[in-house]
């Protein structure tokens, strides 16, 4: 019997749930009688959260002048929206690093997931019109619905990268996907992040970032995901030819006003970066 992205993800939560500090932290920005103090204090209710977000404040993703060795301090330096960014991308990456996956190495999903996260903020911050650390976070979930198939659909998933390698013209991943099941892990992760309830500028990066023609509310942001994943995988394989990687949509410049100019400087950085933040998203010491 076939099944649908959205069947997918019907009763994700026995699999993936988001932490409850997550949604203490989500439900207490929404509430326009909160205070600071409130948040802090729910960050607090979990130590270990408080530790992991305490090192990324002082990490070089922030670079203050300035130890930060409260959280109430953290919150009110990095701002209540970066913060509920930061908590959701530490939440998912925590959350999802002990799903058990026997097709792809989760170091090199993670290490790629990091890279485009990278890249998206340094391209964020080059536009000036987009918020880096919301792009940081749909860089960081672009490629979420890829480990829910893997979880799911095994045997179909083996078959997906058993087509990519056979192919004689490098057949993409989600192409490959759309072949053998019917849709792509964008349209899955996508549908995830809609029952999550996440910000519709995440779910639009995370369901079109294949197609940046079908975001409507956030354009800008899905066509910049879409450079930063292609920069991304530029940066794994330390090539800056484009015949290297997938193909990017020229609609992409088109939208994000950039120009290929971007490409080394992002990719460099975020290179320089990955070490370090990979540490602080997956718990490496």
């Amino acid at each position: 019997m076939a099944v649908s992205a959205s069947d997918l993800v019907q009763d994700i939560g026995g699999l993936i749930t988001l932490p409850d500090v997550f949604l203490r932290i989500n439900r207490l920005i929404e509430d326009a009688n909160s205070s600071i103090a409130d948040i802090a204090a729910a960050v607090s209710q979990d130590p270990s959260f408080t530790v992991r977000l305490l090192r990324v404040a002082n990490s070089a993703l922030y670079s203050f002048p300035s130890s930060i060795d409260t959280v109430s301090r953290a919150v009110s330096i990095i701002g209540t929206s970066q913060l509920r960014n930061l908590a959701l991308s530490m939440s998912v990456a925590k959350s999802f690093a002990g799903l058990p996956n026997e097709l792809v190495s989760m170091d090199n999903f993670w290490r790629h997931s990091l890279l485009c996260a990278l890249v998206a903020r340094h391209l964020a911050k080059e536009m000036r019109r987009c918020d880096p650390d919301a792009l940081f976070t749909a860089g960081l979930l672009h490629d979420i619905g890829e480990l829910v198939i893997f979880n799911r659909l095994p045997q179909q998933s083996a078959e997906v990268l058993q087509r990519v390698l056979d192919s004689q013209d490098e057949l993409p991943v989600h192409e490959a996907e759309r072949e053998v099941l019917g849709f792509d892990h964008s349209t899955v992760g996508g549908e995830l992040a809609r029952q999550w309830n996440l910000p519709t500028l995440l779910q639009e990066c995370i369901a079109h970032h294949h197609d940046i023609g079908a975001a409507q509310k956030h354009p800008r942001e899905t066509a910049l995901i879409h450079l930063a994943n292609i920069i991304a995988l530029m940066a794994e394989v330390d090539t800056l030819d484009p015949a290297d990687v997938p193909p990017i949509d020229p609609h992409a410049w088109e939208v994000t006003g950039l120009d290929e100019a971007v490409v080394e400087p992002a990719m460099r950085a975020a290179q320089a970066e990955v070490v370090e933040i990979e540490k602080l998203f997956t718990d490496q010491k």
